[in-house]
């Protein structure tokens, strides 16, 4: 049986936001769904160049993603168009 594999306090934050994205868009109406989870994949993966040691960019990158989920956890916003 493989090890747990064991990751460190940012990653596990990464993770923690990309399925709370997922989560979030799961609130919003069935026909828009697919745009949110697009734009969720679209904005992960335009980041995902980012080097594992560039510490201050991943903070950032971090926060801004936060912000992002906050603001479009609002039930106001309906949908996103990518």
């Amino acid at each position: 049986m493989p090890a747990p594999v064991r990751r460190s306090g940012l990653q596990q934050e990464i993770i923690s936001l990309y399925r709370a994205c997922f989560r979030a868009a799961r609130l919003k109406p069935q026909e828009n769904r697919v745009n949110f989870q697009k734009f969720i994949r679209m904005q992960f993966r335009k980041h995902s160049d980012v080097k594992a040691r560039d510490f201050a960019t991943i903070e950032y990158l971090l926060r801004m993603g936060k912000r992002q989920l906050e603001t479009y956890s609002n039930p106001s916003i309906q949908n996103v168009h990518v």
